[in-house]
């Protein structure tokens, strides 16, 4: 099963797609004209049912197979929102939106999924349901979570759920994949130091605020190197640092601190809440000063489950030849929410040596189109293999 002809001939029409999206790139929920636009193709292509506003703008398809003698029902989702980055490719189809960017692939995600879509209602050559789903405010909106709490794993009777991403890095149209915990649980804390405000002069009548935060900003780096087993993954990261007052000649009234905490186990995740919550407090107490701590559990911990995990690698073998494992990630998916809800996996295809995620000259390589696709195309087909006295029907 390698790359599928059919979409070496559909290349140029799944790439005018991926361009005109990433020609206008929308925000979190905010993906009115990409699902439209999604919609419309998805009633072109004569899929048997397509549903809007799942999660606020997502987008479902329904492709019924050929026949359905086992009932069996597998989703398909893509991302389709952008990033709040000013672009800097300089490409004849760059972003028209200033401000707005597709800087992680998902028009790429969104348009490869299309052509898959495209193919199986062509062919129908499977026996069950695909279910093809277009998931808006993956970049922290939770869009993810919110389809799954509208119902979308019962409504369409899913079954199984698979996910893809591209990866700059990686061979162009190669693939990898891990069982097991792929993508971290991302939470969100937000720290206040009160202290007592005063003239630069004089800190002596001041607690300063800034020489606290310092300090507990230094303190949570040994959150990782002393808190936590060596062998764990972790990490805590200070990302904003910002005082009530930027004169000169001012000690702050307040310092608020922002970040983010990464980890890989719920255990692991407890433990860093708890420890981080005590150090900011306790170093302000020490200080004379007040910590308020705010620490938000944001997109869980992405498994992947080990039967769907062989087979999606198994797929990905009969396209490109080969399927290595990948790394461990400690960013965050909110695929995580679906897989949660349904077994499932995700995989890393190659993007090339092309800019990293999240940077203003990022661009999706659209000549791993033809892989994507076909990836998607044989999940379908080999998951729910067409019945064999069917297929002798048609030789016949």
């Amino acid at each position: 099963m390698p790359i599928k002809n059919r979409f070496a001939e559909l290349h140029g029409e799944i790439t005018e797609w991926r361009r005109d999206f990433h020609a206008h790139p929308e925000l979190l929920f905010d993906t009115h004209r990409t699902a439209a636009r999604v919609a419309e193709l998805l009633g072109e292509f004569g899929a048997d049912e397509v549903v809007t506003g799942i999660g606020r703008t997502g987008v479902v398809g329904v492709i019924r197979g050929r026949t359905d003698t086992k009932g069996r029902v597998v989703g398909l989702r893509a991302d389709m929102d952008a990033l709040p980055i000013h672009e800097e490719t300089g490409l004849p189809y760059a972003s028209g939106e200033a401000g707005k960017m597709h800087a992680c692939g998902h028009d790429g995600h969104t348009a490869m999924l299309l052509g898959a879509a495209k193919y199986l209602a062509e062919t129908r050559n499977f026996d069950g349901t695909a279910v093809i789903i277009f998931q808006p405010a993956e970049e922290g909106g939770g869009g993810g979570r919110e389809m799954v709490e509208d119902g979308l794993m019962e409504r369409f009777g899913i079954q199984e759920v698979y996910g893809m991403h591209n990866w700059p890095g990686m061979e162009p149209s190669s693939f990898a994949i891990r069982p097991g915990p792929f993508f971290a649980a991302t939470d969100v804390f937000d720290i206040t130091i009160h202290g007592k405000g005063g003239h630069a002069a004089k800190p002596n009548d001041t607690i300063d605020p800034t020489v606290v935060a310092s300090h507990v900003v230094l303190g949570l780096q040994s959150i990782a190197s002393r808190n936590i087993d060596p062998v764990e993954q972790v990490v805590v990261s200070v990302t904003s640092f910002q005082t009530s007052s930027t004169a000169f000649n001012v000690i702050p009234q307040s310092v608020h601190l922002r970040g983010t905490v990464r980890t890989l186990k719920l255990e692991v995740q407890d433990q860093v809440e708890d420890r981080l919550t005590t150090l900011a407090k306790s170093t302000a107490t020490a200080y004379g000063a007040e910590a308020e701590v705010v620490y938000r559990r944001n997109y869980p911990v992405m498994t992947n489950t080990d039967s769907e995990t062989d087979y999606a690698a198994d797929v990905a073998r009969g396209v490109a030849g080969a399927c290595d494992e990948a790394p461990l990630i400690m960013g965050g998916e909110d695929f995580a929410y679906m897989l949660n809800a349904r077994p499932g996996a995700y995989i890393l295809i190659g993007n090339g040596d092309t800019a990293p995620v999240h940077h203003p000259k990022y661009n999706f390589n659209d000549d791993i189109i033809p892989a994507g696709c076909s990836w998607w195309a044989e999940v379908v087909e080999t998951r729910m293999p067409i019945a064999r006295g069917y297929q002798r029907a048609i030789r016949g």
